[in-house]
């Protein structure tokens, strides 16, 4: 799930709760998500709930459907928030934007110099649409 999603703006930057992306997104994360964007399969995107629209949900659009709809799945296999598997294929309109960049915020505690070096290398990275997810994925 993501907090916040305004669509009208072209980028946007939201928070990821809930598990159903782990272990390429955690619990906190801040997605820099682009609407409009063109969706390929592996991408990582934000959508409307097909059952509660005013729900917005992180998943991976795994592949395109006949109907112009996607199939989407959470990343972790142990999750029951809810996918594609549950609800079906999500009609493409429904698919509000496409996550560009993940950033990690600074934990409270780190305070020495290793700790910040840790996190700089690992806060920030580019999301680009991974095919061999959406294979893996397929494959479950």
């Amino acid at each position: 799930m993501v907090e916040s999603a305004r669509p009208g703006k072209r980028f946007e930057v939201v928070e990821v709760t809930g598990p159903s992306m782990v272990p390429t997104l955690l619990e906190g994360d801040r997605l820099v998500v682009r609407y409009g964007a063109a969706v390929r399969p592996g991408a990582v995107v934000v959508l409307r709930h097909p059952f509660q629209q005013d729900l917005l949900v992180v998943k991976r659009a795994v592949e395109r459907r006949p109907g112009d709809s996607w199939w989407v799945l959470g990343d972790n296999p142990f999750n029951e928030t809810g996918d594609s598997t549950v609800y079906g294929p999500v009609p493409a309109e429904l698919v509000l934007a496409t996550a560009v960049l993940r950033f990690r915020p600074r934990e409270e505690g780190q305070r020495s110099l290793r700790a910040r070096l840790s996190w700089a290398a690992s806060s920030l990275r580019v999301l680009r649409a991974d095919s061999s997810a959406s294979s893996r994925l397929r494959a479950r």
